[in-house]
């Protein structure tokens, strides 16, 4: 049976790239959504020309991005059987998610992570306060949970009732971390594959600025010091 196959993309005035990463996603991906998250350049009016489905979310926020197009999904009559996120600057290769997704429709993995791993990435294409979280977030997975990740990459795919079980909460920076603790809480059979990674088109809005990395590092820490010490 064919797998039902959908993609969400938050992007805020990502205009100069993401109708590339679109038109990157191969074909068996039955619906591209962008979450518009308050954009004001031309990231809808190319998303759409581009053959996404465009949603707006005015609170600014990669969480609030996220539950937005997972509340689209909801509404559909037909579910997919597996979730991709993905961002939109084309720092990823969107072409790729054929290789996300195998794990999951060849060995029954229900989450899968895209590791951004050394040899495969761009010179200067993480920062290092990107690096320095990776680092720190996933060993501390692995001293508290035994957990074997080694990246909170945003190019990850999920099945579709799995990622419902989770209840995803966080409304900002520490999504991916969220996401990756409660599958370990859950006991979520996981899995990463080694991605290429490139520099992305535009300034990060996270990483690229003090304030962003800085507020990406409390909300990660957070989490998991909270999942630590949950009772």
């Amino acid at each position: 049976m064919n797998q039902i196959i959908d993609v969400i993309i938050p992007a805020y005035n990502e205009a100069a790239s993401i109708g590339l990463v679109i038109t990157d996603i191969p074909s068996l991906v039955r619906e591209v959504i962008v979450v518009s998250n308050h954009s004001t350049d031309r990231t809808e009016i190319v998303a759409q020309k581009a053959g996404a489905t465009v949603l707006k979310e005015s609170q600014r926020g990669y969480g609030y991005a996220c539950l937005k197009g997972m509340q689209h999904i909801s509404d559909k009559k037909e579910k997919p059987d597996i979730v991709v996120f993905l961002d939109g600057d084309y720092s990823d290769y969107p072409e790729q998610l054929t290789e996300l997704i195998a794990p999951i429709i060849e060995k029954d993995i229900d989450f899968v992570i895209g590791a951004r791993v050394k040899r495969l990435r761009a010179d200067g294409s993480m920062t290092f306060p990107q690096r320095f979280g990776n680092w720190l977030a996933t060993n501390l997975m692995k001293l508290f949970f035994g957990a074997n990740f080694t990246d909170l990459g945003p190019f990850r795919a999920i099945k579709y009732d799995k990622l419902i079980a989770l209840k995803m909460q966080d409304k900002t920076y520490g999504w991916t971390v969220e996401m990756q603790l409660k599958a370990l809480k859950k006991k979520y059979s996981y899995t990463e594959v080694p991605m290429k990674y490139r520099n992305r088109i535009g300034t990060s809005k996270v990483s690229g600025t003090v304030k962003g990395a800085i507020f990406a590092g409390i909300k990660i820490l957070s989490w998991i010091f909270k999942y630590t010490f949950k009772k």
